[in-house]
């Protein structure tokens, strides 16, 4: 069942667009991804799922039912954190979790204690006393303790440790085993790369790319290195697909987009060493579709 659909969704703000004709499935226990720098789009994306906008035009369902329609039966079954967190400064860490578990009558927070414990957050403090690392381990807990169906996070690692990083991953994956769908939108794109099934990425308001992560690295480009019994003219080896070579002594650093077949043909007339063959990271990927004259940030 596919846990989130759009179709040609589309918002402007007056004159300036937010995103264009996003067309998006997302299928139930799913963890995607959503890149894009600041502007690009996302948070537009999220906050038109969460029926916090109307859009210019273009339909979106989550859940199986209309976003705007069934906006509050939608958002009993999922658990939201936001980019820009905003918190009740006066109320205890208890007094906020308590306060928006009675937004969910039909949905207890059965998780609460555990996520509490996990994330070590004292509950007995002023939301003002936090840290940006507590306020963040706060806001996942409010989104998550009602075991919802889909979360839909904002930059959900945002201010904290390496050791709640760690604690995070360790979470999504436990809540995709029991079914929970994942969307998650993020700048940090390790973190994707870690945790995500599939990717989209955004440019412009427009999805650019959206694949599995596996296949979308596979596409790009790849890098060989080469390490041979005594030093080689670096020329030999300007095939079709390879479009760069570095040389250090017996060493070989091949850029190569396309297939290895001609590569390896050559290679097997030399005396190798070593070879190792690695892709392209998600980051790489990423830059390549936004290069260095990409949106600003606003």
């Amino acid at each position: 069942m596919a846990v989130i659909e759009t179709v040609e969704l589309t918002k402007y703000y007056g004159i300036n667009r937010g995103i264009e004709n996003l067309n998006l499935t997302i299928e139930e226990g799913e963890v995607f991804g959503f890149l894009g720098p600041n502007g690009a789009g996302k948070t537009t994306t999220i906050r038109l799922l969460m029926a916090l906008l109307f859009p210019t035009r273009g339909t979106a369902s989550v859940l199986g039912k209309n976003t705007w329609r069934d906006s509050a039966a939608i958002k009993e079954e999922i658990g939201n954190l936001p980019g820009d967190l905003n918190l009740y400064e006066k109320m205890r860490g208890e007094e906020f979790l308590n306060f928006i578990a009675r937004f969910r009558p039909r949905k207890p927070p059965v998780l609460k204690k555990e996520l509490v414990d996990r994330f070590d957050l004292d509950l007995k403090r002023r939301i003002k006393e936090y840290s940006k690392g507590n306020r963040q381990k706060l806001g996942i807990i409010q989104a998550v303790m009602h075991d919802p169906k889909l979360l839909l996070l904002d930059e959900p690692t945002s201010g904290l440790d390496p050791l709640m990083q760690q604690e995070f991953y360790h979470l999504i994956k436990e809540l995709k085993s029991c079914g929970c769908t994942v969307f998650i939108s993020s700048h940090i794109l390790p973190e994707i790369e870690k945790v995500c099934d599939r990717v989209g990425i955004i440019k412009e308001g427009s999805l650019v790319a959206i694949e599995r992560i596996d296949t979308l690295i596979s596409k790009k480009v790849r890098y060989i290195d080469v390490i041979f019994d005594s030093p080689v003219n670096p020329d030999d080896f300007r095939l079709p697909g390879v479009i760069s070579i570095d040389k250090v002594n017996n060493h070989l650093r091949l850029t190569l987009k396309g297939e290895v077949d001609e590569l390896i043909k050559k290679l097997a007339q030399y005396k190798v060493r070593d070879i190792i063959s690695t892709h392209a990271s998600l980051e790489e990927i990423f830059l390549e579709f936004y290069g260095k004259g990409g949106p600003s940030e606003r």
